[in-house]
């Protein structure tokens, strides 16, 4: 029977880990769906962004309250979390604070009270952002997308997060008691749970095996939580704790206003511009089994796996949206809804493998039923959402592939655009001009 709890602790590790695994694998295989692209060049310049941008926190200062409570967040959540190794190890043995004799009793006074201050920060912060959130309604944070799951998803990471930091503390201040009773042996120091929490429980006089009860209820409330908010994240928002790396270093080096060209399309107009080619030439034979190349997305199969990976990384923290043009002037286009519209999509088919094996064509696409036409023709492609995200998402690369399979597999475009087209063919400009009377307006 002594050994009940370190047993029943490794099975609930044990279970954590592995839907956590099955989750990232789920995920994984989301990604794969889309189309494959290389982005493996420039191995140090990518490195160099991920610890710059994902690390450090680079671009987060753009708005310095939020980048500030931000940075406390993701700070405290490493360093916090390295009380996860100790924990693990106590739950699996039987220890009471084992690295105490590893550090030595200084140097984990030292570790400890940096933990106890940290939570302190974290919780600080995570108050702000809920108050940020609900009371004071900024206004990127309540916008009509964000209505129903997202908002509820977000409170609840927040609640989740308070509540951790509550039960550490806690913990540490049950034990901090004990320790000076003499029940349990000193180790550690704790400057914030002793000082706000631990006299809390000395006015109601808790007995010596109630706060016991406390310590040990805390402790378990903690591992548990974070198993329950590890795995609580293949459905939330916050996969960018653990997907902003890769997916900063996946990230585009070309400069932000460099579209990619469509090779197919560059291979026409490379033939077309050769003063050598035979025009006449017979062109090989097509493959009959080849599926034929489609211009543009309508789809998540037809991303590539950076855009998916986009998708899953979304904070949807609205910095896009909130500098986007369209958006501003009253337009239904919303770069953040982009990203979330293709994540609820990828989803959806990712359910729909789930349930078959395979994907059953459910007669739905990421155009029309996810994505309005109207959105997307509201795009100026200024790139002021890519410039805005934090972790270099990219929505404008998802606009251009959806545009540009309206425009060329549907010629689903509005006159106006239609015109500019003909003229860009015509007369090699947007304007219904002659070449030749480009300069007329000179003369004068």
């Amino acid at each position: 029977m002594q050994y009940l709890d370190n047993i029943f602790f490794a099975i609930c590790l044990i279970a954590g880990l592995g839907f956590f695994y099955k989750h990232i694998k789920e995920i994984y295989r989301n990604i794969k769906l889309g189309k494959s692209i290389d982005r493996r060049d420039h191995p140090k310049e990518r490195w160099n962004t991920m610890f710059r941008v994902a690390f450090g926190q680079s671009k987060m200062g753009a708005r310095p309250v939020a980048g500030f409570m931000h940075f406390l967040v993701y700070s405290g959540f490493i360093i916090i979390n390295l009380e996860l190794i100790e924990i693990f190890i106590d739950g699996i043995f039987g220890t009471h604070r084992f690295l105490a004799g590893i550090f030595g009793d200084t140097l984990y006074s030292y570790f400890t009270a940096l933990l106890d201050i940290m939570a302190l920060l974290v919780t600080i912060a995570v108050v702000v952002f809920f108050i940020r959130r609900n009371i004071i309604h900024i206004k990127r944070l309540n916008m009509k997308e964000m209505v129903g799951w997202p908002m509820k998803d977000a409170n609840l990471i927040l609640i989740i997060e308070f509540a951790l930091m509550m039960a550490f503390f806690s913990m540490n201040a049950a034990d901090s008691i004990l320790q000076q009773r003499g029940v349990l042996p000193k180790h550690g120091s704790f400057p914030i749970s002793s000082n706000l929490i631990a006299p809390f429980f000395e006015v109601f006089s808790f007995s010596d095996t109630f706060l016991m009860f406390i310590e040990r209820f805390a402790w378990w409330f903690h591992f548990l939580g974070v198993m329950f908010f590890m795995n609580y994240l293949y459905w939330s928002k916050h996969l960018h704790i653990l997907f902003a790396f890769p997916n900063t270093w996946f990230a585009k080096l070309q400069p932000k206003g460099q579209l990619n060209n469509l090779q197919s399309v560059t291979d026409e107009i490379k033939l077309m511009m050769d003063p050598n080619a035979d025009p006449y030439a017979a062109a090989p034979e097509p493959d009959p089994n080849a599926v034929p190349e489609k211009f543009g997305a309508n789809d998540i199969f037809d991303l590539n796996q950076v855009q998916l990976l986009n998708a899953y990384t979304c904070t949807e923290c609205g910095r896009c949206t909130s500098v986007c043009p369209a958006n501003l002037t009253g337009k239904k286009l919303s770069p953040r809804k982009i990203m979330m519209d293709t994540r609820n999509r990828l989803e959806e088919v990712g359910r729909n493998i789930n349930a078959n094996g395979k994907f059953v064509d459910d007669g739905k696409k990421l155009i029309d039923d996810h994505i309005t036409r109207e959105e997307l023709r509201a795009c100026t492609t200024c790139n002021a959402c890519v410039q805005a995200c934090p972790i270099l998402i990219d929505p404008l690369s998802i606009i251009m592939d959806l545009r540009r399979y309206m425009i060329m597999e549907e010629s689903s475009a509005p006159q106006e655009w239609n015109l500019m087209m003909s003229n860009i063919e015509n007369n090699a400009a947007p304007w219904q001009y002659n070449q030749a009377d480009r300069l007329n307006w000179a003369n004068d």
